[in-house]
């Protein structure tokens, strides 16, 4: 196998000049120069292009780059994987706080468990000298003591429960903000509206820099299954099977979600509209072709599918209401699978 740096200064020269004289010029063409390099040195070194190789050959080669290509380089990259480094900083923040304030909660118990034994004690004695006690004056100033005993320990039990109300709370609030930044659905085992959202922010984005095509498709347990369905357990049950066929049909680079009350999306990437039209139709067969038995019943699933193109001149929020709007169409459509968002 040929040294990676012997092939860095030789084979890969021509393709290096010319990615600096044109380090001024087009950041796109810029990026595609350098990936045909990176690929080209992959095939020199007799390894597969898998996306884990091009990753480590992009970065090594990119580092004998110039400053201001690595900088256009890195524009574009961080263009695309967005900030979710720093998120998952503050997530990790937010949970370390967490882990502290459930370890204040712990030892706190503890020494709330250890001050409720020691009264235990302390009324066991008083007990045992009470049976004791010759005379009522002494049997008085017993139980003085115990009132005072009783005392103490109330008032350092109180501040106790107090601070650990406080750390209830504290705890309480860091779940929340766990939750407001989790970016999956435990119900289905797809990605979150919230996470959705997010990408197609970030996709709308690259499609405004790079000028590539990309789609929207929602979908919902049509009308006609959803009547034939009474119980809300065999209606989730049914609900997660589409979640389950979305993600056998998805691509790796595509986004699966749960838009919410049993709605969900893919947004398909680099796919024009005709390719998503194929994609809807695949979906609803495949979907079409799952049966199932509530009883002696037989329910076969039908959905409603609306489909959008991504586009900047649109927001996010006109996007998701025009492609739901379709899907919505969709419910009372016969001749077609889908409905084509019209906005």
């Amino acid at each position: 196998m040929a040294n990676f740096n012997d092939h860095k200064r030789s084979s890969t020269k021509e393709e290096g000049a010319l990615i600096s004289s044109n380090a001024l010029s087009d950041p796109t063409s810029d990026l595609e120069i350098f990936a045909k390099e990176v690929l080209n040195a992959l095939i020199m070194e007799n390894l597969p292009p898998t996306p884990n190789n091009f990753s480590l050959y992009f970065d090594r080669i990119l580092d004998d780059k110039s400053d201001g290509l690595r900088r256009q380089i890195g524009a574009i990259l961080e263009l695309e994987e967005g900030n979710g480094d720093e998120k998952n900083i503050g997530l990790e923040r937010t949970l370390k706080q967490g882990f502290s304030s459930i370890k204040s909660i712990l030892q706190l118990t503890a020494t709330l468990y250890k001050n409720m034994t020691l009264m235990e004690k302390i009324l066991d004695k008083r007990k045992d000298e009470m049976k004791n006690t010759p005379s009522i004056a002494v049997a008085g100033d017993l139980l003085a003591s115990l009132s005072g005993d009783v005392g103490k320990l109330g008032n350092i039990l109180k501040k106790q429960v107090s601070h650990m109300k406080e750390l209830y709370n504290e705890t309480a609030a860091v779940v929340r903000q766990v939750e407001n930044e989790t970016i999956f659905d435990d119900q289905y085992g797809v990605y979150n509206k919230r996470y959705l959202i997010a990408k197609l922010t970030q996709e709308s984005q690259l499609i405004e820099e790079f000028r590539h095509k990309s789609s929207l498709i929602m979908v919902q347990l049509s009308t006609t299954t959803l009547s034939q369905i009474t119980g809300e357990k065999a209606k989730g049950l049914m609900m997660r099977t589409v979640a389950r066929l979305l993600l056998k049909t998805s691509r790796r680079s595509d986004t699966v979600a749960h838009y919410g009350e049993g709605i969900f999306a893919m947004m398909l990437k680099h796919t024009d509209m005709e390719s998503a039209k194929r994609a809807a139709d695949r979906l609803y067969d495949l979907v079409s072709g799952t049966n199932f038995f509530l009883g002696e019943n037989e329910i076969q699933l039908r959905i409603a599918i609306g489909v959008a193109e991504i586009s900047p001149s649109q927001t996010i929020e006109n996007t998701l209401t025009c492609t739901l709007d379709a899907m919505e169409k969709a419910n009372n459509e016969k001749k077609f699978h889908y409905v084509i968002c019209n906005g």
